[in-house]
């Protein structure tokens, strides 16, 4: 990741800058700009709308900078080594496939957000402690190119044991799981639905069975897979990659002129569950700021500005879904899951005998 989900979601921005404009100058006057300045750690597929931070400016006299460090692995990785001197305030985007990683490296400071009565339980993985707050929510799952399937009058597989039929021979793109988000999910998919020893006969199916492994996200997604607006361009002719149940809204949003139908679907019997958080950084240099930028990214104006931004789902109850995101989007309603716990356990021993099995 997240986590780097979707070209789309293009930054507003050019680099990691700020979205409000601070006060310039020397002395005082830039001491007290730097104090009510925060800056949010996150992963490149971050986006929020100027008008959104701009109403967190007018309501805390805070601006925030956003600084974006890779994938959401990556921005994992460099909070944990500069753990007690982070290089923000907040950190957002680390994800329940990542979460144990941060929480067991102690880069969180505790921090129950005002406003967490508005999410449901399920998503605050951390309740007792509240090292991090839940944001927003996703499902990792095998996207299909219609236009494909169509023109060969093949139905698109439904489960991932369709996936491993010889009838879809060659037609999978996936992510490595060392290095992408999503590429981990689709793995702890596979462990949630086939379990701990299970997994690995499945994984052996899927490597006969001609399926492809990239880096990431973006090069699955815009130059392998043949449904996605990028992949056509870049002669990709891989039908099913691992994506998001959210992508094939991007996909109506960004084409001129916009399609009634989005020429991709998602296979929802393929889905795992992806939530996303945010934490105050132990050692913050500015923690008033960034308690209240927790508030804010839990508030009802920048859940709102979610789905369309990052292409995710709000955890707050109250908010809600553009028209585009619940007419093109997909929802699984049996979305795999595991316990964080049993990911910590897990994860990196899967890693290293997936690798194994699959690349090696």
């Amino acid at each position: 990741m997240p986590i780097a989900r979707n070209a789309a979601r293009t930054a507003l921005v050019a680099c990691a800058g700020l979205f409000a404009v601070t006060a310039c100058g020397s002395g005082d006057g830039a001491d007290e700009a730097q104090s009510k300045q925060v800056t949010l750690v996150t992963h490149d597929s971050f986006n929020v709308s100027k008008d959104v931070l701009a109403e967190f400016k007018k309501k805390t006299g805070h601006t925030v900078k956003v600084l974006k460090s890779g994938d959401a692995g990556q921005a994992v990785n460099q909070a944990v080594l500069s753990k007690g001197n982070p290089q923000g305030d907040v950190l957002f985007g680390v994800d329940n496939t990542l979460l144990s990683r941060a929480v067991d490296n102690g880069v969180f400071a505790p921090y129950q957000a005002k406003g967490l009565d508005r999410v449901p339980a399920e998503y605050q993985l951390d309740a007792e402690k509240h090292r991090v707050t839940p944001v927003d929510t996703g499902d990792i799952c095998v996207n299909y190119d219609k236009s494909y399937f169509a023109d060969k009058k093949l139905d698109p597989p439904r489960t991932f044991e369709d996936l491993a039929d010889p009838k879809y021979k060659n037609l999978l793109v996936t992510e490595n799981v060392a290095t992408s988000s999503p590429g981990l999910g689709f793995l702890l998919g596979t462990a949630a639905e086939f379990g701990d020893k299970g997994w690995q006969d499945y994984w052996k199916k899927l490597k006969a069975n001609g399926v492809k492994v990239v880096e990431g996200w973006e090069q699955a997604y815009n130059e392998e897979f043949s449904g996605s607006a990028g992949g056509k361009k870049a002669g990709g002719d891989r039908p099913l990659v691992v994506s998001y149940a959210s992508s094939p809204p991007v996909e109506v949003l960004y084409a001129d002129p916009q399609p009634d139908e989005a020429p991709t679907g998602v296979l929802t019997g393929t889905c795992f569950r992806q939530i996303e958080f945010a934490g105050l950084f132990d050692g913050a240099k500015n923690p008033e700021g960034g308690k209240k930028l927790i508030d804010f990214l839990i508030g009802k104006t920048f859940q709102e500005d979610l789905p369309l931004q990052m292409f995710v789902r709000p955890v707050a109850d109250d908010a809600k879904l553009p028209e585009l995101f619940t007419e093109f989007g997909a929802e699984a309603d049996h979305a795999r899951s595991l316990e964080p716990e049993k990911i910590a356990e897990n994860r990196e021993a899967w890693v290293k005998s997936w690798t194994s099995l699959v690349v090696k």
